[in-house]
């Protein structure tokens, strides 16, 4: 994701490719609906380090999303010359239909319109990514609101070594009195001792088993 490209024209080609197949052509999965339907009308607010927006696609309230490390739908000056964030997939589609060979044509290529340098995707790869707090803020204003009461934090497929948001989700429910933990990885349960009194570690393929903790809900 952060290579260095031979050109702008060849970076937005991957890109725009990348863009179209994983968002323009994404159809809601089965593992999407088994999880919309685990959360049925219950509050939740969704944590992810994943950027191509499939949870809004399928339906989540994106106000209730936080994406650490930003998406695959917006972009921002390469520079950081401004905070603005600006739109990309009509773009990409666009590009996507017309790369050949490997590029995009080059009046196709997006500048920044403040300073007229290249653009990026939006996503947490360097000193330069552009940091919007809007996501954490809800966040936190979730937590605070419903603080003390029953919370279930339910991870899905993150590995032991990524603690990113392995970590303050750990300790989120370590401080909670009436939180639960649920961990759900294929060969890497991982759950830290503090709280293995509270947790539930799921070894197997996410989507059989979010498939069966669906079945139970709905027994």
């Amino acid at each position: 994701m952060s290579a260095c490209w031979p050109s702008e024209e060849e970076k937005w080609a991957f890109w725009s490719r990348l863009i179209h197949h994983y968002c323009g052509e994404y159809q809601e999965s089965q593992v999407m609906k088994d999880l919309k339907a685990i959360v049925g009308d219950k509050e939740c607010f969704i944590v992810t380090s994943n950027g191509e927006c499939h949870f809004e696609m399928s339906g989540f309230d994106p106000e209730d999303i936080y994406e650490v490390e930003g998406n695959w739908l917006t972009m921002q000056c390469s520079r950081a010359c401004h905070t603005a964030l600006y739109p990309s997939l009509d773009m990409a589609e666009k590009m996507a239909a017309a790369e050949k060979d490997g590029k995009v044509p080059s009046e196709m290529v997006p500048h920044c319109p403040k300073c007229g340098g290249p653009m990026r995707i939006h996503l947490g790869i360097d000193q330069e990514y552009i940091e919007k707090d809007a996501g954490q803020r809800r966040f936190q204003a979730f937590l605070d609101r419903d603080h003390g009461k029953k919370l279930v934090v339910l991870e899905l497929g993150i590995g032991p070594h990524d603690q990113l948001i392995k970590a303050p989700l750990m300790r989120l429910v370590d401080m909670e009195p009436n939180a639960v933990y649920v961990t759900i990885n294929l060969g890497e349960i991982y759950i830290t001792d503090d709280i293995r009194e509270k947790s539930f570690g799921l070894d197997g393929h996410l989507g059989d088993v979010l498939h069966r903790l669906r079945e139970v809900c709905e027994e």
